[in-house]
């Protein structure tokens, strides 16, 4: 196998991750693969890895194949459109072989308004911090903060956020885990981060709207390309 370096591009639900990847598709050469795709079809030389981890939507499939992080950063708006319209035509599925099945439905019609209404009402507030706390665990190296509060929280606390569809909000509301007097909880960083050889803290921030735009577009795509070329065995490509 070639000795690729590979670039995990980290996103919060929405279709932007795929602009990031496009671009490093065209400049090197070379395909991405999807984090679950990874983690249930088997491990394979792709130098480009695309995920959504660790929002609920995610998983660590990779192992410890990854060199180092990009994220890309969407408008927040745009992003609970596009990712209501994913979820609602796979069926919102809520299993990698129930989303495999649906992937002929991707992009194929738009939602009715009744769905969409329905969904934004009982899930856009909590995604909304979902959003935000995405952001400060990749740019904060990986630090362990609940999504609600955004507070330090404890590696056990950690573990029972990432089995996100065994516990209800409620049952991992902050003041569970954290009683009056209790001594203050010191910073804690996901041991996953060690797995990737640059750490979590991504090497190179990427916005979607200037990625669109036709005027800043461009120094968009140099940023990309520019986390790309600095190792050799990427940047001969």
């Amino acid at each position: 196998d070639v000795d690729f370096q590979k670039t995990f591009v980290a996103g919060f639900p929405s279709g932007d991750k795929r602009m990031a990847f496009l671009q490093m598709e065209a400049l090197a050469g070379f395909s991405a693969k999807d984090e679950w795709d990874f983690a249930y079809m088997g491990m394979t030389n792709h130098p480009f890895i695309k995920g959504n981890y660790p929002h609920h939507e995610g998983i660590w499939g990779w192992g410890d194949v990854a060199d180092q992080t990009v994220l890309m950063v969407p408008n927040i708006r745009r992003s609970m459109l596009e990712y209501h319209d994913i979820v609602w035509d796979l069926g919102y599925a809520t299993t990698w072989e129930e989303s495999t099945a649906r992937k002929s439905f991707l992009y194929g019609e738009k939602p009715g308004y009744d769905d969409y209404y329905e969904w934004r009402d009982s899930r856009v507030m909590d995604e909304v911090r979902w959003y935000g706390w995405y952001i400060d665990y990749w740019m904060e190296g990986g630090l362990l903060r609940d999504i609600f509060t955004h507070k330090l929280i404890t590696k056990d606390h950690w573990d029972d956020l990432m089995l996100k569809f065994s516990y209800t909000r409620e049952e991992l509301n902050y003041n569970l885990y954290v009683k009056e007097g209790d001594a203050p909880i010191e910073p804690a960083f996901d041991p996953k981060c060690d797995l990737i050889t640059n750490g979590c803290e991504p090497v190179a921030i990427i916005s979607a709207d200037k990625l669109r735009d036709y005027d800043e577009g461009p120094a968009e795509t140099a940023a990309i390309a520019e986390a790309l070329i600095t190792d050799a065995r990427m940047g001969k490509y």
